[in-house]
């Protein structure tokens, strides 16, 4: 009878041991991409060693509000889209903006033409037609207007869109060229308007523009492509006295970002000159920033400055891509290589030069990505959505890679491994999250984490090692062991 008993008193222990464990053990789902071949694959089985990263989620650290990640709809994707079958354009829309794919929800656009379209052009061509009678969305009509009415057509939760100009009309120009300049006083108005016009024109079309960048790279890009160029003064002026009364009057509820070019001291001089301006304050909802200053460093210190400057206002990074490369065709293993460079590697100062060494692309998405989202940036804008096998087409022939790569004469397309690592953040990561702090005791490993509005938390995880790593993850008394294969991206969600 005392064997019974005994018997009965262990199997209960047993049992309730059994329970505490499963109690104290996080739900989770696991996604990987890899050098080895995963591309965005559920796990279920790890392998776990005694040397496990401790990592702790700590979702009492708030931080910033996550706007969206996405990428952008230029003249050239779209055009490219068009030459598909109906069956590979919605893949490749699918891909994106289904509920089944990345879920991109911030997007970018560009007002007027830019180097990523067919040729120059602007909505407004009559040259000395100040009060825009001319203007016209015409050339959209083809192409980026209906891609963006499928992708929202595709998108069950919606995206938010930046449009950007890379020129006004070159007859506003004090050197009436698409390429380089400054706009002529004289026009401010009409350039404010134009901006207005804009809005107007494809809210009729049943597209909403959420943000406005004030120019793309108003410190020029060497005179190469279409460009105009600001001073930080010259920008405020115009959107204090010009561009923000305007859009108010018209009725228009749109985001304002400054700046929109790289990291680094010129994003400092920008901020403290704009953020300390009270009338900069009303006009201005936030700065917009490119990664193109350096192929492995993010620039905290600037990102820092710039969200101290103004804490409640937005900082989004607006555009990144491989750039100075033709793609490489279904050849993965190149995007998980150290073989690419960037327009610095052959055109970079001497000073700069040690900013732009070779680069593995994977790496360089995923680290700049999260060493934003580590350091206040709540959007993160990936540039053309689609190219072809040369990385066009583009007027300037500055070729390019993107995510999603298509032959359209053998209409085939190419989801590179680019695709599956914004993926990781876009479909896991949702707008209105809420990123969170962490403690990582191994600087081998790259983390961030964001609690999702449905209370889910998302944790993404790089390891550039080349061996596996062991993870215990921890929440409050609750955690669980993981491990990431080396060279890998992981997105860990945890769920109630």
């Amino acid at each position: 009878m005392k064997n019974i008993v005994q018997f009965i008193s262990l199997s209960i222990l047993v049992v309730l041991m059994s329970c505490s464990a499963k109690k104290d053990q996080l739900n989770i789902e696991v996604f990987e991409t890899s050098a080895s071949g995963n591309q965005l694959k559920q796990l279920t089985d790890f392998e776990i060693t005694d040397k496990a990263v401790e990592i702790q989620i700590l979702p009492e650290e708030k931080f910033q509000t996550i706007t969206g990640f996405g990428g952008s709809f230029t003249e050239s994707s779209a055009y490219l889209l068009n030459q598909l079958s109906e069956e590979n354009r919605e893949f490749v829309l699918q891909a994106y903006f289904g509920n089944e794919g990345a879920k991109y929800s911030l997007t970018r656009t560009h007002i007027n033409s830019c180097d990523f379209s067919l040729s120059n052009y602007s909505y407004a061509p009559l040259k000395g037609d100040k009060e825009l009678k001319s203007f016209s969305i015409e050339e959209d009509r083809d192409d980026i207007i209906p891609m963006i009415k499928e992708a929202m057509a595709i998108s069950e939760d919606g995206f938010k869109i930046i449009s950007s100009p890379w020129t006004a009309p070159p007859w506003m120009k004090d050197n009436d060229s698409y390429v380089g300049g400054k706009l002529l006083p004289e026009y401010y108005e009409s350039w404010a308007l134009f901006f207005s016009k804009y809005l107007d024109a494809y809210k009729k079309e049943g597209i909403d523009i959420w943000g406005l960048t004030v120019e793309n790279e108003p410190l020029g890009n060497g005179n190469n492509w279409e460009s105009m160029h600001f001073s930080p003064e010259e920008m405020m002026d115009f959107v204090n006295h010009h561009m923000g009364p305007k859009l108010k009057a018209d009725g228009h509820d749109v985001k304002i970002l400054a700046y929109d070019q790289n990291r680094g001291h010129e994003l400092e001089e920008w901020a403290e000159i704009i953020y300390k301006d009270e009338t900069s304050a009303e006009y201005f909802d936030g700065f917009a920033i490119h990664w193109y200053a350096s192929t492995f460093n993010f620039f905290p210190k600037s990102l820092n400055l710039t969200h101290e400057l103004a804490p409640d206002k937005y900082l989004i990074q607006s555009e990144a891509c491989v750039d100075a490369e033709v793609p490489h065709w279904k050849d993965d293993k190149w995007y998980w290589s150290k073989e690419a460079t960037d327009w610095g590697w052959d055109w970079a100062s001497e000073e700069q030069k040690h900013h732009h060494p070779k680069y593995v692309p994977v790496y360089r998405y995923a680290r700049d990505i999260i060493g934003c989202l580590n350091n206040h940036v709540d959007g993160w804008v990936d540039w053309n959505m689609v190219l072809d096998r040369q990385g066009g087409p583009n007027w300037f022939k500055n070729w390019c890679t993107a995510p999603v790569i298509v032959d359209p004469d053998k209409d085939e397309v190419y989801l590179t491994p680019l695709y599956y690592t914004m993926a990781h953040f876009s479909k896991f990561i949702r707008p209105n999250a809420k990123r969170i702090g962490f403690n990582n005791p191994d600087d081998s490993i790259m983390i961030t984490a964001a609690q999702n509005p449905d209370s889910s938390i998302a944790v993404v995880v790089l390891n550039t090692n080349d061996e596996a790593k062991s993870i215990n993850l921890s929440l409050g008394e609750s955690s669980r062991s993981v491990s990431i294969k080396g060279q890998a991206l992981q997105t860990i969600i945890i769920t109630k």
